[in-house]
């Protein structure tokens, strides 16, 4: 099962314009997921002459069980904003709330489908 967890999914029907990979080894179990990939996309959306770039940045995350995409954030956040979005995850204890957020969405998922 794949999830796209955003209000309009038609934002991110496309390649991502960047792409970060923070996890990719495939040997980490939460909640009895194995989770295979973290990664956080970005897209650029717009950009004002005033303010930058529009990023939208999204987290995407592969289990053996189905993906999960959805919004980290978004906004006028500048050049660079993905690299600076991974560094503040890995460096702040983010991941593990990133990971349990996608796992909840997708088990969340699967519940409503198999009912």
């Amino acid at each position: 099962m794949n999830v796209i967890d955003l209000h309009n999914p038609q934002r991110i029907n496309r390649t991502p314009d960047r792409i970060e990979v923070l996890f990719s080894s495939g040997n980490f179990v939460e909640h009895g997921f194995s989770v295979n990939k973290v990664e956080l996309r970005l897209y650029l959306e717009k950009s004002d002459a005033k303010l930058g770039p529009y990023s939208l940045i999204t987290s995407f995350v592969e289990t053996d069980h189905g993906s999960v995409e959805m919004i980290y954030d978004e906004g006028y956040r500048g050049e660079d904003s993905l690299h600076r979005t991974a560094q503040f995850i890995t460096s702040n204890l983010g991941m593990s709330g990133l990971i349990l957020r996608s796992i909840i969405t997708l088990r969340d998922r699967i519940e409503k489908q198999s009912s």
